[in-house]
């Protein structure tokens, strides 16, 4: 398992495709927080990360998928699918070992916006005067979504073995999962009835309430939950291949 997380991150990076992705994610960010007048925060009266953790959903709705569009397509492309399948190791633990890759890949990227955190501090009046516990909730909840997303995306990548299908279904997917609940409940003969219920079964609900800075057990459970649902679709697709 350990063993496939450090092919698929290395491999990753030893691509012009993994930094071309990383720089990406980076250089959108830093244009939403320091240069568009509508969500900079050089602009605002508040020092805050609100514009991170506003678009990095929208963002890795991209991003993510076009990290997990390789981890199975281009083994199934290449032929080493069967190969792998017949070293003694599960499909689960496949599964895992490339989730495991795909959360490291993440962690890369949004290590560099601890210069964002710096530079929010930094313009705090008085220094420092920014709402922490909040930000660290928002990054948990960051976190949680971007597992979500990988599990997504690697199930999208075990369905094909063409790379951009790959990419397009995790894509669809993600939106699907993080808004279509949202969007569905704003329809009048859902609204005032069981609009609030249908917003639960949506990824943004249980973001937008960790990026509150409150980390409440439903929103996790239903964060590995919905984990939980796409490894075992994904070892259903594995081992469909077999028979």
């Amino acid at each position: 398992m350990w063993t496939i997380a450090f092919k698929e991150a290395s491999s990753f990076f030893s691509s012009l495709a993994g930094f071309i992705i990383s720089g990406v994610f980076l250089l959108v960010m830093s244009l939403m927080l320091f240069f568009f007048p509508d969500t900079s925060i050089l602009t605002g009266n508040y020092a805050n990360m609100d514009g991170l953790f506003y678009m990095a959903p929208t963002i890795f709705t991209f991003i993510i998928p076009a990290i997990t569009m390789r981890f199975f397509a281009e083994e199934l492309q290449n032929g080493t699918m069967e190969l792998l399948a017949t070293k003694p190791i599960s499909d689960f633990k496949i599964i895992c070992g490339k989730f495991i890759a795909g959360l490291f890949l993440i962690c890369i990227c949004l290590i560099p916006t601890i210069i964002y955190f710096y530079t929010v501090y930094q313009l705090g009046s008085p220094k420092g005067n920014l709402d922490i516990g909040g930000i660290m909730g928002s990054y948990v909840g960051l976190f949680f979504l971007s597992a979500t997303f990988l599990s997504i995306g690697i199930f999208a990548s075990s369905l094909t073995h063409n790379q951009v299908v790959a990419f397009v279904i995790g894509t669809f997917l993600c939106f699907i999962c993080q808004w279509f609940f949202l969007y569905i409940s704003k329809i009048p003969v859902f609204v005032g009835k069981i609009d609030f219920w249908l917003q639960k079964f949506g990824i943004d609900y249980h973001y937008t309430n960790m990026s509150k800075g409150v980390i409440d057990l439903k929103d996790v459970v239903y964060f590995l939950s919905v984990i939980s649902i796409f490894f075992a679709l994904t070892h259903f697709v594995l081992q469909r291949r077999k028979w």
